[in-house]
């Protein structure tokens, strides 16, 4: 059993707690535990936006490389940051229960319209650096004016109360775990099957070397076989899309008895018209067949 177990993440207020979260939890199971917090390319470029950063994994590459040299034991993820593709040596050996994975689209008071979609303003200067945000607030309201924002959530929201923005939109998971007090601001809650999130959106990723089998044997009491069930359908079809972080792509799927029911939010760029399908399967392998086939442009 190792002495101390080293979490590595990154050091926003968000994936602090996340680590701190998983932490606790292995603490729980009698281990000692310490956190190496490690800055990572998307922390340390602030004045871009995300689209515009070169590369792929910007928010995790770092940190899986401090894995492989086996300077931390394990790293904490938030799930959808992760490319579909492990990097050599490395593997998921856990994820966590999912928060409700909406998004929410935040409005200062006086930016309210009941008459409105979304009871935002016509005209509405929104925040959000997502593609996949963009293309659906689009789809819905063609009169928004999209800005890009960055920063971790409680400097986009404190953006938000300083005017830069009428509105913001980002994960209702991060919000919940930070317990921020919004009580200021109008809370839209942005339902899943409408507004289709990130795939793994609200999942925890835990993540160790493959080769580490004590670390994956530990970890595998943290394991949610029903959300990893849910989310590699989800993380499949963003896979075979050869989609990241850019792709205007959201992938929801949930159980409903013995079916899968898949909504799927797809735009071949941000600013092009958004196309909203949903897919009901017993089998999941073919599910994601089917809805690969039917939105992958030929």
């Amino acid at each position: 059993m190792k002495k101390n177990i080293i979490i590595g993440t990154r050091g926003s207020d968000l994936a602090l707690w996340q680590a701190h979260f998983v932490k606790n939890s292995l603490e729980a199971l009698g281990y000692d535990c310490l956190l190496n917090i490690i800055k990572t390319q998307g922390d340390q470029i602030q004045h871009l936006s995300l689209d515009k950063l070169e590369g792929k994994g910007f928010f995790t590459k770092e940190i899986e490389e401090a894995l492989l040299r086996k300077e931390i034991d394990l790293a904490v993820h938030s799930h959808k940051d992760l490319e579909t593709e492990q990097p050599a040596g490395l593997t998921i050996a856990a994820v966590s229960h999912r928060e409700d994975p909406s998004d929410l689209l935040l409005i200062r008071k006086e930016c309210v319209d009941s008459t409105q979609k979304y009871n935002l303003k016509q005209g509405a200067q929104v925040g959000t650096s997502s593609s996949r945000r963009k293309a659906q607030m689009l789809h819905y309201r063609k009169d928004v004016e999209l800005l890009d924002i960055r920063g971790n959530v409680p400097t986009r929201v404190q953006k938000l109360r300083d005017g830069h923005f009428e509105a913001i939109l980002l994960a209702k998971a991060g919000v919940h775990r930070l317990q921020l007090d919004l009580s200021d601001l109008h809370v839209e809650v942005l339902h899943p099957e409408d507004f289709v999130p990130a795939p793994a959106q609200g999942v925890l990723a835990i993540q160790c070397r493959e080769e580490d089998a004590e670390m994956r044997s530990i970890l595998s009491h943290l394991h949610h076989t029903d959300v990893a069930e849910l989310i590699h359908i989800e993380r499949s079809v963003l896979n075979r899309m050869q989609g990241g972080c850019h792709l205007p792509l959201g992938v929801y799927a949930r159980k409903t008895e013995d079916e899968y029911e898949v909504h799927v939010s797809m735009a071949p760029t941000w600013d092009a018209p958004n196309r909203h399908l949903t897919f009901i399967s017993d089998n999941a392998e073919a599910l994601i067949t089917q809805i690969v086939a039917e939105i992958k442009p030929q």
